[in-house]
């Protein structure tokens, strides 16, 4: 068996796991949606702030890919397997857009 895959998981905690799993994705997705969509009327409404907006999206998604791809790359080292590794190159993503909900939710008040 491949890293990561040989640990003993009870199946209680598997099916709470798929779940929880679940729900991220779907709260996820609609974050990012709502970021899409802040970013989209912040631009069609001609905001003095939407060229800059629109280059800290072209950056951050530069910075925040190479986060993750270290991220995964020093859990593989770790020897943490290949779910972990991507659970945890998914957390500088998961950071980001939240920062950008945050902030794009405030400057839309």
């Amino acid at each position: 068996m491949g890293s990561g895959t040989s640990r003993h998981i009870i199946p209680g905690i598997a099916v709470i796991k798929f779940w929880t799993n679940c729900y991220e994705a779907m709260r996820f997705t609609c974050e990012t949606q709502a970021v899409i969509s802040a970013r989209l009327i912040l631009f069609a409404s001609g905001d003095p702030s939407a060229p800059a907006e629109a280059g800290l999206m072209i950056a951050e998604k530069l910075i925040a890919f190479a986060a993750a791809q270290e991220a995964a790359e020093r859990a593989l080292a770790e020897g943490l397997g290949i779910y972990e590794a991507a659970e945890q190159a998914y957390l500088p993503l998961r950071h980001r857009v939240r920062a950008n909900s945050e902030r794009l939710r405030a400057a839309m008040h």
